[in-house]
């Protein structure tokens, strides 16, 4: 799609040269018109001043007069090629040819009289037989007395001869008009276009980023009027979505607050699993770090970890709390608890992003876990981390029907469930960070007096 500025100086252009253009052809009519009357006023006053002084030597029969008075006239003006004097019989009485005079003058040279000029004086064209001479003819009289007429030829070839200098002259000066339209036309296009530009910018930087910097106002006219209001304009939209956002973010931080109290609320109901969701947390956090998630990923990874369980709250306390182990139907209950959690969440748009990392964090790498039974690369990765999280944690934990593992035997277990329980990268990763725990003695105990 072409640009405003390509279109606009596209319009301006096509204008410009058009109008050149057309300017040239009508200065070079006008040129022309003008040197032909020129030609053919200068040609019908030499015809009339030979006319009006032949009628007396014509009279007086001197012919030795009009002959001299033609020869005169044709040495100073070279342009002419033939001056005759004519008689009412058509016979040639002078000719600037000597050797025509005498004989008659032939009907086809005369050519058709096609205009009449002022006092009587007649131009018939180009001669028909040269195609290169015009012809102009006047009569002469004395005292009213018609004694027959001079014709005066004249070369037609000069008319082309000025019609070119003059287009020659004219060409450079229109040349240099359209050069120098052509750069006006794109400094002005430019000029018009800007304020346009700018705008453009500005909505585009509105519509990437949501906020958008104060446009530069070029001029006081509309565009400039526009600019001023879209600044304006994207201010109070910027200050607007300012205030929005703080409100998300305190909607969203009181949300999370709420679940939050749930799920600690969930794990006081248990001595078993108290604190459970924030050891959960750190080593999710420590997972998502070793494999080099970004800073948001594993900030959302961490608020998910004091949520995976908050599904919980709507198990039965009989279920929760049962010493031993449970039943099919318990069990299945129990299962439920991810979709729980993710139906709770649900509640609060602002809380969508955590569901599915709460909902298949007891998905399996091969397919076995629940809620769904996702496999591989369709588990989340949030999911898969908190999933090797949380599974540490309860394996060195105490239960009501076993006593926790420890973590030599918890590392053993991620070693052999990888692949099939964990996902293989991540559950390298994990016993990484467990080892390097162990090794710089940074092994944390929980609530049941084990190292973690």
């Amino acid at each position: 799609m072409r640009s405003l500025n390509a279109k606009f100086l596209t319009f301006v252009l096509a204008l410009l040269i058009a109008s050149v253009i057309s300017s040239y052809f009508v200065t070079i009519h006008t040129i022309n018109k003008q040197v032909r009357e020129s030609i053919v006023k200068r040609a019908e006053s030499l015809s009339r001043s030979i006319a009006s002084a032949a009628g007396y030597h014509l009279i007086l029969k001197d012919l030795l007069a009009l002959d001299n008075m033609v020869y005169k006239v044709k040495t100073v003006n070279p342009d002419i090629t033939s001056i005759a004097i004519i008689s009412l019989d058509e016979e040639i009485i002078v000719n600037s040819e000597a050797e025509k005079a005498g004989s008659r003058l032939e009907t086809e040279d005369s050519g058709p009289r096609s205009e009449l000029l002022p006092e009587g004086a007649v131009m018939a064209g180009l001669d028909q037989n040269s195609n290169t001479n015009l012809v102009i003819e006047s009569p002469v009289l004395f005292l009213d007395k018609n004694l027959g007429r001079v014709r005066l030829e004249v070369d037609w070839s000069v008319l082309h001869q000025a019609q070119s200098e003059a287009r020659r002259q004219i060409m450079p000066f229109f040349a240099s008009i359209l050069f120098l339209g052509l750069i006006l036309s794109f400094v002005y296009s430019r000029q018009m276009t800007r304020p346009v530009r700018e705008l453009a910018r500005g909505v585009e930087e509105m519509k990437r980023r949501g906020k958008s910097r104060q446009l530069r106002v070029y001029s006081s006219d509309e565009l400039g009027h526009l600019t001023q209001s879209f600044n304006e304009m994207a201010s109070l939209l910027t200050e607007q979505q300012e205030k929005l956002g703080a409100s998300a973010r305190e909607l969203e931080e009181a949300y999370v607050a709420t679940v939050k109290i749930l799920a600690a609320a969930i794990e006081a109901r248990d001595r078993y699993t108290l604190g459970h969701s924030t050891r959960v947390a750190e080593l999710a956090v420590a997972l998502a770090k070793e494999a080099g998630l970004k800073k948001e990923d594993i900030d959302l990874i961490e608020i998910a970890c004091l949520f995976h369980d908050v599904g919980k709250i709507r198990i039965p306390d009989s279920i929760l709390h049962k010493r031993g182990r449970l039943d099919a139907e318990e069990i299945k209950e129990m299962q439920k608890h991810p979709e729980y959690g993710a139906e709770i969440l649900s509640k609060a748009p602002c809380l969508y992003k955590y569901i599915p990392a709460v909902r298949h964090h007891h998905e399996w790498y091969n397919g076995n876990g629940y809620p769904d039974g996702l496999s591989r690369d369709d588990i989340p990765l949030a999911a898969a981390i908190i999933s090797l999280a949380d599974a540490f944690d309860a394996m060195t934990s105490d239960r009501p029907y076993r006593q926790a593992l420890s973590v030599e035997e918890a590392r053993l277990s991620i070693m052999k469930n990888s692949g099939r329980q964990f996902h293989p990268e991540l559950a390298r990763l994990m016993i990484k960070i467990i080892e390097k725990r162990e090794m710089g003695g940074e092994v944390k105990e929980n609530q049941s007096g084990r190292p973690l």
